[in-house]
C-alpha cells in the first residue's frame, strides 16, 4: 500500500476567479508539513479543497493509494478560530468528548472508554483544570488547546490545522507545537497552514509555498530558501538571520 499523501492538478475558483491554480504534491506519510504564502494566497483554500470541504474545478486527492471518501474517519480537521461558533453553549469536557463520534457506531453513544479518552487528551494538551468551563469563557490559545484534544479523541492517522497558533499566547503555541511533533514522531501526518516565515525551519520537515499558484514543495532545506520565498511572497526584503533560510 502507499503511504503518501498526493495532490494532483488541484484548482479552485471563487465567483470565476481562479484562486488556486494547478497545485500538485506528494509526501510521504509521518511528516509535518507547513503550508505557506502570503495573505490571499489560497493556503486555507487549499487545506480546504484537499479534504473535499469545498469544490474544486479539477484535481485529485489520494491518502494512502485511497480516494478521501474511504479515509475520512483517519483524517482530523481543527479549523481557523475565526470560523468557529465560541458562543456556542458547550463546555470544555463535551466539545473534545465530541471527537470520539467519529469513531462510534450509527447510534452509539460515548461510555466510560470514551469518557476516559477524553480525559486523557485535556491533560495531554494541559486543559485538564478546565474541563467544566463554557468553551467562550477561555482565552484564544486554550479554545486552541481545546480543539487540539479534540483532533487527538479521534484518533487520527491525518491531521489538518488551519493557522493554529494565530491570536495565541506563546505558552499554548509551545504547548501545541510539541504536541505536533511527537505526533509526527509516532507516524502520524500532520498539515499546517502557518503564517510566521522565522518558524518554518524549527517547526516543519517539509513545506508547501503556494501564492495561487505553486513555487515549491518538498523538504524544508530545498524548498524554503530565499529565492523561492521572495518569488513566492512577490517582495523584495532582507531575510532576518532568525529565518536561517535554507541553513
Amino acid at each position: 500500500m502507499k503511504r503518501t499523501v498526493e495532490v494532483n492538478n488541484l484548482s479552485v475558483s471563487y465567483y470565476g476567479n481562479e484562486v488556486v491554480k494547478d497545485i500538485s504534491f506528494s509526501f510521504e506519510t509521518g511528516n509535518l508539513i507547513g503550508i505557506i504564502g502570503p495573505n490571499g494566497a489560497g493556503k486555507s483554500t487549499l487545506m480546504k479543497a484537499v479534504l473535499g470541504l469545498i469544490p474544486k474545478n479539477s484535481g485529485t486527492v489520494e491518502i494512502c493509494g485511497e480516494s478521501l471518501k474511504n479515509v475520512q474517519k483517519k483524517i482530523a480537521y481543527v479549523p481557523q478560530r475565526n470560523n468557529i461558533d465560541w458562543d456556542f453553549p458547550i463546555i470544555v469536557k463535551d466539545t473534545v468528548l465530541l471527537g470520539t463520534f467519529p469513531n462510534l457506531g450509527l447510534f452509539k453513544r460515548p461510555k466510560k472508554k470514551e469518557k476516559e479518552l477524553t480525559a486523557h487528551c485535556l491533560e495531554k494538551v494541559g486543559m485538564q483544570d478546565f474541563s467544566n468551563r463554557q468553551i467562550a469563557e477561555l482565552s484564544g490559545g486554550q479554545q486552541q488547546r481545546v480543539f487540539l484534544a479534540r483532533a487527538l479523541a479521534q484518533n487520527a492517522d491525518f491531521f489538518f490545522l488551519d493557522e493554529p497558533f494565530v491570536g495565541i499566547d506563546v505558552a499554548s503555541e509551545e504547548v501545541i507545537i510539541k504536541i505536533l511533533k511527537s505526533l509526527r514522531d509516532a507516524g502520524k501526518t500532520i498539515f499546517v497552514v502557518h503564517h510566521d516565515l522565522s518558524k518554518v525551519k524549527s517547526y516543519f520537515d517539509d513545506v508547501i509555498m503556494i501564492n495561487k499558484q505553486l513555487y515549491g514543495a518538498g523538504p524544508v532545506k530545498q524548498v524554503f530558501q530565499p529565492e523561492s520565498v521572495q518569488k513566492c511572497f512577490n517582495m523584495t526584503f532582507t531575510l532576518s538571520e532568525s529565518m536561517e533560510v535554507g541553513v
